[in-house]
């Protein structure tokens, strides 16, 4: 490099694939200088077992999205396939770069890794890497005494806005020039898929329809399988991805309120924005989740896998109609609603008696919306092996008559209990000789037959998930987790 080479900022965009409300692109473009928005697809995260296709195409989607909306700034993102510290090498070949700028990630080991390499090559270099946070989650902390009122405040302050000088950004030619060093990637996606398209402005989209109009229902269809599919905001995809701020979505929810129709469903709405924020705390304050029980006590809690189990669970094959449908719906469209989403590990972790990990990596790539600071503790708070929160065992039956009374979301997505009768469709198996004749329907060929027993299943869960709530460590760890994450005197504003 040479040392008459211009300066720039640079700023390594990863989940906050957004210009509006994003602080590291906010302070690069503060800082006077020239400034290039980079994205590297990485090999060490194409690789991972968390990550599916469907990810990259989301990210893929919003890029573009990216793209059209730097055109009247006659600027694009960089975009390369390249781990991120040869990108930034190649980048110093033509530029004095001393500052970068990023988001704090909670993310998962590869790029906790990754992040700690990154910052000794920083140093290296005499590089000022400025991180800054993200979505009012706190790095550093020992404990929640302060963090809610942190958080507050970051709810509570005006999104950023992006208002680069002109000719701030480098311009496109300038970027044409920075592809030919390094390998660029094919941005098209599939067109004919059933999944939520990436975006900043399709996010924007789903939000302002929910706002508008389909918040209303969110409180009575937030836990019905097919209705929770327009009754929900379904911008989880947007957050996760970084397309919506989480601060601006909850602001512009705040503010309906004071005229809202249906207050309480916004008020139900606007909570679990700030819930996400409190999971994504404590997995950032307990980075082992993603491999082990965050309580120690169940670490020692061994079960013994089935293959077997496990493929017919992700199959949507286990004899049970709801467990089934949501798989196979999850599959194809990368959504379900949150308590479908508890009711399948449930049913994996207890009734199959699989671990939870078990069931980490197949869920975090069909999860169109994986976040690990959410997937690893509900995973676990499911599982029963926190030791703080409440045991719950769904029962696939019970949940299936009471929020698909109609089995319109069990026919949809197993059509072989199409032509049965509605009480057929929920429990199949039972069905006489004469009746499985009567509709040309045969269990084992047709349907298969339940792969457990779920009395008997749920019964073994229970015994020893609450026997093993009275061990000594469990117990010590259970307070350790509750002084360390409990929101003491906590009050979220509204």
């Amino acid at each position: 490099m040479s040392t008459n080479a211009p300066k720039i900022n640079v700023v390594w965009l990863k989940r906050d694939l957004r210009l509006e409300d994003n602080e590291a692109i906010f302070k690069a473009i503060a800082s006077g200088e020239r400034t290039l928005l980079l994205y590297a697809f990485e090999k060490m995260l194409i690789e991972d077992k968390h990550y599916s296709e469907r990810h990259w195409n989301f990210i893929k989607e919003s890029i573009i999205d990216l793209n059209q909306r730097l055109e009247p700034y006659n600027s694009k993102v960089f975009t390369v396939e390249a781990d991120i510290i040869s990108a930034i090498n190649q980048l110093m070949e033509l530029y004095t770069i001393r500052d970068i700028y990023s988001h704090q990630e909670t993310g998962i080991l590869v790029t906790y890794n990754r992040d700690k390499s990154f910052k000794r090559f920083c140093k290296n270099n005499l590089i000022s890497w400025h991180e800054t946070i993200n979505n009012g989650v706190q790095r550093g902390l020992k404990d929640r005494e302060k963090w809610t009122k942190m958080c507050n405040a970051y709810f509570e302050t005006e999104p950023l806005s992006f208002s680069p000088s002109e000719n701030q950004l480098l311009n496109i030619q300038e970027i044409d020039v920075l592809e030919e060093l390094l390998t660029i990637p094919s941005l098209e996606t599939p067109k004919d898929t059933l999944f939520q398209k990436g975006g900043r402005t399709m996010g924007t989209k789903y939000l302002d329809s929910f706002l508008n109009k389909r918040y209303v229902n969110y409180m009575t269809h937030i836990s019905k399988p097919e209705l929770a599919r327009t009754g929900c905001s379904r911008i989880s995809p947007y957050i996760a991805w970084g397309n919506l701020s989480i601060r601006e979505v909850y602001r512009k929810a705040f503010f309906l309120k004071k005229t809202a129709h249906n207050k309480k469903a916004l008020e139900a709405f606007m909570s679990r924005l700030r819930w996400q924020a409190h999971f994504i705390q404590k997995f950032e304050m307990e980075h082992t989740m993603q491999q082990e029980s965050v309580n120690k006590g169940f670490q020692k809690l061994k079960k013994e896998i089935s293959k077997h189990y496990q493929i017919v669970w992700e199959t949507g094959q286990t004899g049970y109609p709801l467990i089934d449908a949501c798989m196979r719906c999850l599959n194809e469209t990368g959504y379900l609603n949150f308590r479908m989403r508890a009711l399948v590990v449930s049913f994996f972790t207890h009734n199959l008696w699989q671990p939870w990990q078990a069931a980490s990596q197949h869920l975090s790539q069909m999860f169109l919306d994986f976040e690990p600071g959410i997937h690893f503790p509900q995973l676990q708070m499911q599982a029963g092996e926190t030791g703080t929160n409440m045991l719950r065992i769904y029962n696939p039956i019970k949940n299936s008559l009471e929020h698909d009374p109609d089995a319109l979301f069990i026919k949809k997505w197993v059509p072989e209990l199409r032509d049965l009768d509605i009480p057929f469709a929920h429990e199949p198996y039972l069905m006489t000789e004469m009746e499985q004749q009567f509709y040309g329907f045969h269990l084992g060929k047709d349907y298969p037959y339940p792969i457990v027993d779920m009395n008997e299943t749920r019964k073994r869960a229970t015994d020893i998930l609450w026997n093993l709530r009275k061990n000594k460590k469990v117990k010590e760890e259970s307070l350790r987790i509750l002084k360390k994450h409990t929101l003491r005197g906590a009050k979220f504003t509204n």
